[in-house]
């Protein structure tokens, strides 16, 4: 029997799963938790990814027997390493909207047109060229004993292997990748050397093996891994112009397409996938703890929910990728004497998926799918996404639409 291990190390935990290669039976599954800061930044120190790693690796029962793992990892993180291989501080999380001046500035020097054209996205925040000029302007001696930049899959991978490896997927969230290998004029615009950058590994192709003295068997193969989205849609064998909507500490929307993405407005990242497509994809920053913070706010289970009300919540508050409105927070709109926690919880969940839903069509066209279709998938997955929302059934009313997008346009002139 061969025994392969998955491993998803995401912004709150790392999980892994034992499958036998030839039944696909689950055979163990291991968990282990993530400590991310609070306060005006997103930042988790990579050594304490590693640790969960092994941990949750040992709870599968096969870490000893396994003959090859892969490492899915959350996206865009910068992880910077000293000349040791050792961090030089926290890795800046996806989620951290410090960067998102930075990321302004890249834009306008280059124009959106120009990053969509040849990296396939517009950076915002969230982007590692962004997060590293964050880096270089804030705390410049950080920047300069940086010896290596990794995202947070790619450091897990040289944990196992020694060698520096990542993918084209997970590359193309970074805003330095294009399909032609790294874009050197922006390193050099950047102060980075190509040299400092793993190698890109071609899909099928392993990074390495297992070194000695590790959580997992020494000698087994190990991949390249790619970044959770581009995971996600390998793992569910997505077929071109098929949506997925994920909802998690994140909310994702996207498609594996033939054409390759390039949305000048930034509403959509064109990423490549794992293998040799093209991976559209739209995400908001606040999703289920968004609604988990607006329950515990209300001192109420994330389930109980009530009909009705004219309450209107946008629960931004990590600002907001999609829409870009990075400096946004919070917003409580339309309550009156008799709305009840339950309709203030339920309009959470609605803010929650408004921008998603609004993603869907722009997602598909981006990738050269064709508007009849996308009007079709559109809403099937409206149909199911309210079906998974407490109050079943329940439809984003017009009134509800109009409300939001005005608040959206107030929140953007602030």
């Amino acid at each position: 029997m061969q025994v392969v291990i998955g491993v998803d190390s995401s912004t709150q935990s790392t999980k892994a799963l034992a499958v036998d290669v030839d039944s696909g039976r689950v055979l163990g599954e291991g968990r282990a938790p993530h400590t991310v800061s609070g306060g005006a930044g997103r930042e988790s120190d990579p050594r304490q990814w590693w640790a969960a790693l092994a941990e949750a690796v040992g709870r599968t029962g096969w870490a000893d027997r396994a003959d090859a793992v892969s490492v899915g990892g959350q996206q865009h993180g910068l992880v910077t390493l000293d000349a040791a291989g050792e961090p030089v501080r926290p890795a800046l999380l996806w989620n951290d909207v410090r960067s998102a001046p930075q990321a302004a500035a890249l834009v306008a020097e280059y124009g959106a047109g120009a990053w969509a054209s040849r990296a396939g996205s517009v950076p915002g925040a969230a982007f590692t060229a962004a997060k590293w000029q964050w880096l270089r302007e804030r705390e410049p001696e950080a920047a300069a004993r940086t010896a290596a930049v990794r995202l947070p899959h790619d450091y897990l991978t040289e944990r196992l292997t020694g060698v520096a490896a990542t993918d084209r997927g997970d590359a193309s969230g970074t805003g330095w990748w294009t399909p032609d290998g790294y874009d050197t004029r922006l390193l050099d615009r950047l102060g980075l050397a190509e040299a400092m950058l793993p190698a890109v590994v071609p899909a099928g192709t392993a990074a390495g093996t297992v070194l000695p003295g590790l959580p997992l068997r020494a000698g087994a193969l190990v991949a390249a891994g790619t970044g959770d989205n581009m995971a996600a849609a390998l793992g569910l064998g997505l077929g071109p112009g098929v949506p997925v909507l994920s909802l998690g500490t994140s909310g994702t929307v996207y498609a594996v397409t033939r054409g390759r993405p390039a949305d000048p407005s930034g509403t959509v990242c064109g990423f490549a996938d794992a293998l040799d497509s093209w991976l559209p994809l739209a995400c908001t920053l606040n999703c289920t703890l968004a609604v988990d913070r607006v329950a515990a706010l209300l001192g109420r289970d994330r389930e109980a929910v009530e009909p009705g009300g004219s309450a209107v919540v946008l629960p931004y508050f990590d600002g907001e990728r999609t829409p870009d409105l990075p400096g946004a927070s919070g917003l409580f709109h339309g309550l009156r004497q008799d709305t009840t926690p339950g309709q203030l919880l339920q309009a959470a969940y609605d803010g929650a998926a408004f921008s998603l839903l609004a993603a869907l069509d722009q997602v598909l066209a981006a990738g050269g799918e064709g508007p009849a279709a996308a009007g079709l998938r559109q809403r099937q997955i409206r149909q199911w996404l309210m079906r998974q929302l407490p109050g079943r059934g329940r439809r984003l009313r017009r009134q509800l639409r109009r409300r939001v997008r005005r608040r959206l346009r107030t929140a953007s002139c602030c």
